[in-house]
């Protein structure tokens, strides 16, 4: 068989959308022919998948998924177009697999290489591609992060918000094994992961993860501000040190009111909980997740869509 050059196989891209490696299968499988590597592609619904692929995908769903003995943990995001197939159960059902599947995969590329969970014949990629053509709009595995206690003792736990529009994952540490299986920390865990998606201003633990450069931006800003123009320079940095520390303190999880009792900070409710199992307990990291934050999301008529899509505009 002929060697199929790269532009070839461009020139198959520019043609159906699909990807290249897909293009380059298609070419082999069909000894270089250019239309029945076409049929090939068409066949095995990717060419449709890849002429959806320049859609833009910002709605979809935001997932978790937690090993039993709750010491590996995964948060993940899959984007569709719709929110019409977002509530469909053919997508729940993918995104909540591919979390599963994160568990054991070191980044999107790497999930997207393994075996599919529920047909082992196809890998991820080819799998979402076939769901695409069958489902008729472009998705994507956007990003996930995964949380695994390993050296430490500990327990990672998840909460989902406003049916998977808002997600959280939490690692908690602890000096010995002994709290993992206890109500009170299982609890701790979940009151926390709650407490962070309710605060979208939180990005850190204490106020001593801070980076500094944060801190300067934020001063920076302070000083600048137009009610201290007039203010001696030794009253203008007390009023800014006083703005600044409150700034910071609500970046920082720990001092936080606690939802469910204003009357208490986070860092209250842990104490409280340290004190009640006899152990040493720290909130060691978390990660929230809103769906669509960042993609810029892009107005569309539908009704020209389908038009243009028939040639009648």
């Amino acid at each position: 068989m002929a060697e199929i050059s790269a532009k070839v196989v461009q020139e198959l891209r520019q043609k159906t959308g699909a990807g290249m490696m897909d293009c380059k299968k298609a070419l082999k499988e069909n000894d270089g022919d250019m239309e029945k590597s076409i049929d090939w592609l068409r066949q095995k619904g990717i060419a449709s998948a890849g002429k959806k692929s320049d859609r833009i995908a910002a709605e979809g769903l935001v997932d978790t998924y937690i090993q039993p003995g709750g010491r590996v943990g995964v948060l993940l995001e899959v984007n569709c177009q719709t929110d019409f197939v977002a509530r469909n159960e053919a997508f729940k059902s993918l995104v909540k697999n591919l979390a599963q599947q994160a568990a054991t995969a070191q980044n999107v590329e790497s999930l997207l290489a393994q075996p599919y969970i529920e047909d082992k014949s196809v890998t991820v990629e080819e799998f979402i591609k076939q769901a695409i053509a069958k489902l008729g709009e472009n998705m994507q595995v956007r990003r996930f992060v995964k949380f695994t206690i390993e050296e430490t003792q500990g327990i990672v736990d998840s909460y989902i918000h406003t049916g998977g529009r808002v997600g959280v994952l939490v690692e908690l540490n602890s000096k010995t094994d002994a709290p993992s299986g206890r109500e009170e920390f299982q609890s701790l865990a979940r009151n926390i992961a709650m407490q962070v998606a309710a605060c979208p201003n939180v990005e850190y633990v204490n106020v001593s993860e801070v980076p500094p450069e944060v801190a300067q931006k934020e001063k920076d800003i302070e000083m600048g501000r137009d009610d201290l123009g007039n203010k001696p320079e030794n009253i203008k940095e007390k009023i800014v040190q006083g703005r600044i520390e409150k700034r910071l303190k609500e970046m920082a999880l720990m001092d936080q009111p606690y939802i469910r009792d204003q009357s208490i900070s986070v860092e209250d409710l842990v104490k409280q909980v340290k004190a009640k199992l006899g152990e040493d307990i720290e909130v060691r990291r978390f990660v929230r997740y809103v769906l669509g934050e960042g993609i810029e999301k892009q107005e569309s008529n539908f009704a020209e869509e389908v038009a243009a899509q028939m040639g009648t505009k």
